[in-house]
């Protein structure tokens, strides 16, 4: 692990740092008080810091939003890895390759694409993406701060590509973290077929909790028949809505960091509201 920097946003308490571990960068944020909470999310420079988000300086307000949403609930905030994703000039492509669920893919799921790029099932790693995640990066960085973790109180948030991801590394580390938080899933990658495998192997209901969302504007406008199909699939399956699945519709919202920010509150209570009981 190598520190990169320091630094400061307005409205999350103490300093966030970013380091890298190997050739991964990581944003990182934990409270003051000791805490057993994790939420582990994708695309980490668009997480805390707007001067690395790719769009318009926004982010997803996430740091903002566990500590707002653990005032409100009396309770110690979740400390936030925050795992940038590998897009570079030498490899544009790295974040397709590295979340997009490997195995479905390869077997038989065909990528459904509108123009022509240069990636192929055989140049897919999401498995050893995912595996980066568990197997080292979240565990350097939960002994570094000294976090109890526990699948219980972990949970891990991703959008589009990285809602996708989420949802698969429910299947494959289901052991790890026991709630999914998946925004504007990027279920046209790959249509029905896709949603039918990444639903249909989730973890039986008991344990797991679910949430998944998209808006109505831009690109998240399509996502509607494949969420509709998610959800009833996965309540067909035994999650129950309220209980240990949410589904919703964000009217005006769409492929964004704005949108995901405005509602951001919604999946994060989702997810605390269960460990303050």
């Amino acid at each position: 692990m190598k520190e990169i920097k320091q630094f400061q946003v307005r409205g999350i308490p103490g300093d966030l740092h970013r380091i890298s571990i190997g050739a991964r960068i990581i944003d990182y944020w934990a409270p003051k008080t000791p805490t057993d909470r994790l939420l582990i999310a994708h695309d980490g420079q668009n997480v805390f810091d707007g001067k690395t988000s790719t769009h318009r300086r926004r982010t997803w307000e996430i740091g903002q939003s566990v500590n707002r949403v653990s005032q409100e609930l009396g309770s110690t905030p979740p400390a936030v890895i925050a795992i940038w994703n590998g897009n570079s000039k030498e490899d544009p492509w790295a974040r397709l390759k590295e979340l997009a669920p490997e195995k479905v893919l390869r077997s038989g799921v065909k990528i459904i694409v509108r123009d022509q790029i240069p990636v192929t099932v055989d140049d897919l790693y999401g498995d050893r993406y995912l595996d980066e995640i568990f197997s080292t990066i979240v565990p350097e960085v939960v002994e570094h701060l000294d976090i109890e973790m526990t699948p219980e109180k972990t949970a891990m948030i991703g959008s589009s590509m990285g809602g996708l991801s989420t949802l698969y590394a429910m299947d494959l580390h289901r052991d790890k973290f026991h709630t999914a938080l998946a925004l504007s899933t990027h279920w046209i990658l790959g249509g029905n077929p896709l949603v039918d495998a990444l639903i249909g192997n989730l973890p039986q209901p008991g344990s797991h909790k679910i949430y998944m969302s998209h808006g109505t504007k831009g690109l998240d406008a399509e996502y509607g028949p494949f969420q509709k199909r998610a959800d009833e699939l996965a309540q067909s399956n035994g999650y129950r809505t309220g209980h240990d699945f949410l589904s919703k519709v964000h009217v005006r919202t769409g492929h964004n960091e704005k949108s995901w920010a405005s509602y951001i509150d919604e999946p994060i209570s989702f997810w605390l509201e269960s460990l303050a009981i």
